[in-house]
């Protein structure tokens, strides 16, 4: 369905963008409590060890999206790896849930910076209804076409990275550049591995620009440039955020405000004006992210329908499955905004996530590591990671929650479950499995 993907649509700095929206939205001001909790006083270094795995990690998304740059990114790299199977579509539809399952968070925590804001303590059904009303509002602003969601990330992006980054600075010059978050660490060497986990998943926000590739400009090369460059801004902002909410903060009051972090170091360091600031920026931080987020994985949605890996209704609807994907992206997102927790929706999606994320090395390393020009020991040392992190994060939560544990693990099954079932009933051709997807550029291959 190449006439719904917008070739040329989405320059450089767009991708770039829809990029660090994703990732500095939820990394930054959902998850930086919650890695602290898990990793003690050395959380602001949980960033640069999750900034390492991501970078074994893009590597294969990188090599992949410079061969065969497409609208469903992750799908086409799945399918390319597996063939129409049900562990390329499950692993799809696990990796769209983790975007969706994003969204939900993101939207959690605009609503909860929002009531900090207005002096309101965050809890009750405030919350998910002032979430869901972003989202709505990110489905309006998606409905409007491309160029309204790439100008408006790139405005936002500048907006919420500069401002953030001044944040960061200003606070650590009030707290005199001295780190306050120390702490005996009870959660030791397991807790710090596990905390991984979150901070990968502050950056997976990079397969937002894998899965628009059909509709940036030269994708053959910037593809791969706004990834590097995108994960490279949001490890400079998560280490300046970090040393500064440590430096205005003991470790047990962001633990305490582990949800709204930024806003509660901001009053003591910079005085009410720098805390109103904060909640500001946080605000936009967060509508921005959601609006990337939905752009991304409502496309990623059309494309594994174009593969026909998942099944399509219309419901009645006009327009076209794009059109009809948003919708269906905005109706999860909402409700799992609803009934889930900021805590319970950051570990259901590192678990998807990273579940997802060895599917993929492995399948490029058993079946295209040298159509691509893919170092074999890199993919091998992404899976490594992915596992120990993983492992260390599952023993982790059932510790805390096991609930959250056996949830995602019936909610993975369901998925392949549902996608084996959907498969055999419609067994989908091999056509495009080794000439690739609707919605991939199909030029001549270029050197990675």
């Amino acid at each position: 369905m190449s006439s719904d993907y917008q070739q040329n649509s989405l320059s450089l700095p767009d991708a770039v963008a829809m990029g660090t929206g994703v990732m500095i939205g939820a990394g930054i001001l959902a998850l930086t409590g919650q890695i602290a909790e898990l990793a003690g006083p050395l959380f602001p270094l949980a960033f640069v060890a999750g900034a390492v795995v991501t970078a074994f990690s893009a590597y294969t998304y990188i090599k992949m999206s410079n061969t065969w740059p497409s609208a469903g990114g992750i799908g086409m790299i799945l399918k390319k790896a597996y063939g129409p199977t049900t562990v390329a579509a499950g692993a799809a539809l696990l990796m769209a849930l983790s975007m969706v399952i994003n969204e939900s968070l993101v939207a959690r925590t605009f609503a909860t910076y929002l009531l900090r804001g207005l002096g309101m303590e965050p809890g009750g059904w405030l919350v998910p209804a002032i979430g869901v009303g972003l989202i709505v509002f990110a489905y309006l602003v998606n409905a409007s076409g491309n160029r309204s969601v790439g100008l408006l990330s790139q405005v936002m992006a500048v907006l919420k990275v500069g401002g953030i980054a001044l944040f960061g600075i200003a606070a650590l010059w009030a707290g005199g550049i001295s780190f306050e978050a120390t702490g005996d660490g009870e959660t030791g060497a397991a807790g710090f591995v596990a905390s991984l986990a979150l901070a990968i998943l502050a950056f997976k926000g990079f397969t937002t620009i894998t899965n628009s590739g059909a509709e940036i400009t030269d994708p053959h090369r910037n593809v791969g440039r706004a990834i590097v460059i995108s994960i490279a801004i949001c490890v400079v902002v998560y280490l300046l955020v970090a040393f500064a909410v440590g430096s205005s903060l003991p470790l047990d009051r962001i633990i305490a405000a582990k949800d709204y972090a930024l806003a509660e170091a901001a009053e003591p360091a910079l005085g009410r004006i720098g805390f109103y600031l904060t909640v500001a920026l946080a605000l936009v931080a967060t509508a921005s992210g959601v609006i990337a987020s939905i752009f991304a994985v409502s496309r990623m949605l059309a494309m594994l329908t174009d593969m026909k890996m998942i099944p399509h209704s219309h419901f009645g609807m006009p327009g076209t499955i794009r059109d009809h994907t948003l919708v269906y992206t905005v109706v999860i997102a909402g409700v799992l905004t609803i009934f889930f927790d900021l805590s319970r929706i950051a570990s259901l999606g590192a678990f998807f996530y990273l579940v997802m994320d060895i599917l993929i090395h492995w399948g490029v390393w058993r079946h295209l590591r040298e159509e691509i020009g893919a170092r074999g020991w890199i993919l091998l040392t992404a899976i490594g990671l992915d596992a120990v992190v993983l492992g260390a994060f599952t023993v982790m939560k059932w510790q805390s929650d096991p609930t959250i544990v056996l949830i995602a693990l019936a909610a993975m099954a369901a998925v392949f479950a549902f996608e084996h079932v959907f498969l055999k009933l419609n067994p989908p051709t091999d056509d495009d499995h080794d000439h690739g997807p609707a919605g991939t550029i199909e030029t001549e291959k270029s050197s990675p």
